[in-house]
Order: structure tokens, then C-alpha cells, then sequence
């Protein structure tokens, strides 16, 4: 499939542009390492979702932990989405973003007791269950507050993801969900819950899915499985099969189109008298970001040729904790040529750095570079190691930028701390 909607960093006279904002005067004002999102794209990929199943009623529920800033969160929630939380404290932002709790489903292995009061004092739609034993904690928690929690059991379909291990969650082996074998009878006794409605079924199989095959084998398996239920008596009403569609990091890669592969769910679906929820991240907010860098230095070892840039792991640890590939373009192209190097940050480990054995432009200290499809799980799994303040998120609109999230100082590395 190619990509559905267009990128929304482009070169104009050799100036790469998110939008119409040119990203060399956002780095001057703003200062570097930065987080920019175009808002254009991240509603349009939403919205790509909304056309794909129109007619089937449904629910899209972003992914908050591919990015949590509270701005994108709230122009989400404007344009009609859900949320899908895997702790307090991301329903805690989705609700001071704006969102509506009673569009919030609250996913993950272990909620603990005071995240599921939280959620039952807010009025959330659903949790999604991965054992016994957290069907009965909500049962009484619920009891206790005098209300009734609706859930799904989150099922393991054992479908391979083909993505890397550590965002793999569907196979046997993982910690996510309950096994095909067992889901009769995990049904049976959360129907013997009194606060407890136990109306849904939901999967995830893991993340970055270039091949959409591999989620279409899991929605067979779902729908087989609603059947099962159903003929059992069981009272299965939504089912939630949750997110995964990759996005194109590597050139040569190609995107799904979001309309065609909601499309396709939507017939699957359409007849079966369910209410469908899908949970997209990195696919609405993946292609949408970048992390600006400045080249602070070059450095030749007999061995290597090295770009130390500003933004280091502790900016983007993808590339250190997954091998993951991200372009990285220049700001502004030149006639130098390329050079092999390894592009490194500042932080005092080997494995800090955004790119090995990479062709990259011959770029000098002081020029600008952009690490590109930095969107999804970018600044969320930023950190404070080295004791560096995390960088701003600016967010495009047109020819116009905001700063939606300022640069830690140095006082804020200390905050809750004392003497």
C-alpha cells in the first residue's frame, strides 16, 4: 500500500519546511535539540481513520502513550477521538486536556488498585482485563463505589506481529492477554461478578505492522472467537481490537493507507452488531514529528568518522534501545557531498546515537539537522539522564508555530528534591 496522505516536512529551494514554517527559523527562536509536529498531519491521519469506518459504529481511541503532549491530546479530542490509557496518569492528561472520560479505555497488565479507583471515579467506558485476578480487583473496587465497571478480556490471539521483539505483545510467550484456551472460562467467572459487566473482547498484537495482513489474521480470529462466545450465551457487545499499523521509517518503506486498511476492518465487521474500537498511535502522530539537532562538532578516529550533534539517547532513545532507523535530513541541503559516519549525542555512553554506518550530508558544526519520523514514542520516552533538561515541543499550524511545551531548565532537574 502507499502512503494515503502527504508528508508533511518537504524542501523548498533546498530549506526543508514542516507545513509552510521553515524548521531553520523555528531552530533559531526555539534553540535545539526540538520536538516540531505538523497539527495538519495528525488530524488528517485521524480523520483518515473516521472516513474508513464511517457507517460502523465505532470508537477511535488514541494511543496516548505514542504522545502525550496536552495540546495534541486536546485538538485530538475537538476532532472526535477516544483515548486509550495505560496509566493514572495519562487519563489524568487526557482529562486536563479536555477529553471525555466516558471515551477512555484503560488498556495494560498491571493496573494497580488506586489507578482503577481513579479510572471508576471518573467514569471511564471500559478496561481492557488481562487476568482473573483484575477482573476481581475491579469487581471490588467497583462494589465498593456502588457502581458497575464494563470490561473486555484482552486476548493473546498468537499471531506474530513481525515487529521487533520488545513491541511484539500477541504470541503465547508475551506477558499481554489471555490465551485462546482459557477465554470460556475466564468468561464464566467474570459473568459471576455482581459490578462487573463483561461485554467486550479485545487484542493487540504489537506494534510498527508494515504488513497489515498480520492484524487482518488477528480480526479473523477475534470474530471467530465473538462467535464462540456468542453461541455460548454470552452477552459480547464491542470488540477492541486495538492498534499497530506502522509507519515508514526507513526510504524504501511504505506506509499503509489508513482509509483502505480501516476500510477493510469495517467490512469484516459491518453485520456482526458490534460496536468497534481501534487504537492508533504511532500511525496518527509518527510521521507528524521531528527532533531538530545542531552539529556540534566533527571527529575522525583512525577507525570512524563521527557527527556529535546536540540531541542525544536521552532525546530519542529509540535508535539505542531498538536499532531503529530514522532519516536524518539536512535543513538545508548543500553541494558538499556525503560522508559514512556515525551520527552521536553528548551522553557519556557508547550507546548513544542516532545513526550508525550512515551516508550522511557533509555537514559542519552549526549546521542543522532533522531526525525525522520522531512523532510517536519520541519525547514520551525522553529522560533527565546526564542530568539534561528535556527539549520543547513546538507544534505547526500553517506558516505559524507555537511552543506547546517549554525546555526544562535547570531548576525543573531539581524540582521535588531537597537538602
Amino acid at each position: 500500500m502507499m502512503p494515503d496522505l502527504p508528508n508533511a516536512f518537504w524542501y523548498q529551494e533546498d530549506a526543508l519546511y514542516c507545513e509552510q514554517a521553515a524548521l531553520a527559523d523555528i531552530a533559531a527562536r526555539a534553540g535545539t535539540p526540538c520536538y516540531v509536529y505538523s497539527l495538519r498531519a495528525v488530524l488528517e491521519r485521524f480523520a483518515a481513520y473516521q472516513e474508513g469506518l464511517s457507517g460502523l459504529p465505532h470508537l477511535v481511541c488514541y494511543a496516548v502513550k505514542a504522545n502525550s503532549n496536552l495540546h495534541l491530546l486536546a485538538m485530538l479530542a475537538k476532532a472526535g477521538a477516544g483515548f486509550d490509557v495505560v496509566s493514572a496518569g495519562e487519563l489524568f492528561r487526557v482529562i486536563r486536556a479536555g477529553g471525555d472520560p466516558a471515551r477512555v479505555v484503560f488498556s495494560g497488565v498491571g493496573k494497580t488498585a488506586d489507578e482503577i479507583e481513579y479510572a471508576l471515579a471518573r467514569g471511564i467506558h471500559s478496561f481492557n482485563c488481562e487476568s482473573d485476578s483484575e477482573v476481581a480487583l475491579i469487581d471490588a473496587l467497583a462494589a465498593r463505589r456502588g457502581v458497575r465497571a464494563r470490561i473486555a478480556i484482552r486476548v493473546n490471539p498468537h499471531v506474530e506481529a513481525g515487529a521487533h521483539p520488545y513491541i511484539s505483545t500477541g504470541l503465547r510467550q508475551h506477558k499481554f492477554g489471555i490465551d485462546f484456551s482459557e477465554v470460556e472460562d475466564v468468561y464464566r467467572r467474570a459473568l459471576a461478578c455482581p459490578n462487573v459487566v463483561a461485554e467486550g473482547v479485545s487484542c493487540h498484537i504489537g506494534s510498527q505492522i508494515l504488513n497489515p495482513e498480520r492484524i487482518f489474521e488477528a480480526v479473523d480470529r477475534m470474530l471467530e472467537l465473538v462467535a464462540r462466545l456468542r453461541g455460548m450465551g454470552l452477552p459480547i457487545r464491542h470488540l477492541d481490537l486495538g492498534g499497530g499499523l506502522g509507519v515508514a521509517y526507513k526510504p524504501g518503506d511504505r506506509t499503509p493507507d489508513i482509509r483502505e486498511f480501516a476500510g477493510w476492518i469495517r467490512r469484516k465487521v459491518e453485520g456482526a452488531d458490534l460496536f468497534l474500537m481501534l487504537e492508533p498511535g504511532r500511525s496518527i502522530v509518527g510521521e507528524a514529528g521531528a527532533l531538530l539537532t545542531r552539529v556540534l562538532y566533527r571527529k575522525r578516529t583512525p577507525s570512524r568518522e563521527f557527527i556529535v550533534v546536540d540531541a542525544a539517547m536521552t532525546d530519542l532513545i529509540r535508535p539505542s534501545l531498538y536499532q531503529s532507523y530514522h532519516e536524518i535530513l539536512p535543513v538545508r541541503r548543500s553541494s558538499r557531498g556525503t560522508v559514512l559516519a556515525d551520527v552521536v549525542g553528548p551522553v557519556c555512553e557508547s550507546g548513544d546515537f542516532l545513526a550508525l554506518d550512515r551516508e550522511m550530508p557533509n555537514v559542519l558544526p552549526g549546521d542543522l539537522l532533522a531526525v525525522c519520523t520522531a512523532g510517536a514514542y519520541g519525547f514520551v520516552l525522553s529522560s533527565n539522564y546526564n542530568a539534561r533538561p528535556r527539549p520543547p515541543e513546538i507544534l505547526v499550524e500553517g506558516d505559524a508555530w507555537r511552543t506547546v511545551r517549554v525546555r526544562e531548565t535547570f531548576e525543573d532537574l531539581i524540582r521535588g528534591e531537597s537538602l
